[in-house]
């Protein structure tokens, strides 16, 4: 299959995931859309019974737009409302999210789970292998914190020549499927920029889509392309965080753009100081920040929703 990527996480054609929708085999652009559109209609149909409150909770938006600090403040959100929180670092590029939630070290990439074989990359630890696991069933050597913040991190790109990111969209989309969570467990996902995760699958198994939008219209017409892939792989819960607001008015008018593309919109986060001066820093949020007390309430606002 060379440098294809099936959304289905077939490592060759008949795979066992296979659905035969003959994306790996499509030579023409029509014969494109046609097997996209049977993988959207299978995910559609197949979609895990997704209602309830949020449990996975993947982060997505346009680049710049806050998704790692938002990332950070959703975190301690939900730890200060009890839970306990897994963050999956899924930007194969960005290296501040660990300092943000306070770790120093990173910890053992999850990318180092794969071994290549005749048929491509297959796992080579046997804890990755099974079809259900916790949040405790994790090796120690690939988290970071303890029982209330655990952090993991999928790889990082550090040299050239290292590859795509396709094999560190695998490795989460798997594991987040695999993974049963206990009462008062949440995962958080921060994924790259764009739109790459959903061509990836990244999304699949999650409960909830969260699109960070700052105040530009680039940012709303990929918040409503993001709420479209979602729909396409079986997630009803998207809704939207307007980030970097300067002014009441502005927030207004973001909102009602985000409205009429049918995005539900959870809160807003304002322009901050103190949230730019710890960017710079490359620290977390403060506790005490206007921004840390917005999403808290932001939080249980998706906390409430069923659907």
């Amino acid at each position: 299959m060379g440098l294809f990527h099936c959304p289905m996480g077939c490592a060759y054609y008949e795979d066992e995931p296979c659905i035969d929708c003959g994306l790996c085999l499509a030579t023409t652009q029509e014969e494109m859309v046609l097997a996209s559109q049977r993988i959207r209609d299978y995910l559609r149909v197949h979609a895990e019974n997704r209602k309830g409150p949020s449990r996975k909770i993947a982060v997505c938006g346009k680049g710049g737009t806050g998704k790692t600090t938002a990332v950070a403040l959703m975190a301690a959100a939900f730890r200060e409302l009890g839970f306990s929180v897994l963050v999956i670092d899924l930007d194969e590029s960005n290296p501040g999210l660990r300092r943000m939630l306070g770790f120093g070290q990173a910890p053992k990439p999850l990318l180092t789970v794969m071994g290549k074989g005749p048929k491509g990359e297959k796992p080579k630890e046997a804890w990755f292998t099974r079809e259900e696991m916790g949040i405790r069933d994790i090796p120690g050597e690939f988290l970071q914190g303890g029982d209330s913040l655990r952090f993991l991190m999928a790889g990082k790109i550090e040299d050239p020549f290292q590859g795509c990111a396709c094999s560190l969209a695998d490795l989460a989309r798997d594991l987040v499927q695999k993974l049963v969570l206990r009462d008062k467990e949440i995962i958080l996902i921060d994924t790259e920029a764009g739109v790459e995760s959903f061509g990836r699958g990244v999304e699949r198994h999650v409960d909830t889509v969260v699109i960070m939008v700052e105040p530009s219209a680039e940012s709303i017409a990929l918040a409503e392309k993001i709420s479209y892939l979602a729909d396409g792989i079986g997630v009803k819960k998207v809704r939207a965080i307007p980030n970097k607001i300067p002014s009441e008015k502005i927030g207004q008018r973001v909102a009602e753009e985000l409205e009429k593309r049918k995005i539900r919109v959870l809160g807003t986060l304002w322009v901050d100081d103190q949230v730019s001066e710890a960017s710079l820093e490359g620290k977390g949020p403060s506790p005490h920040s206007n921004a840390q007390r917005c999403m808290k309430e932001i939080v249980q606002r998706l906390l409430g929703e069923s659907l």
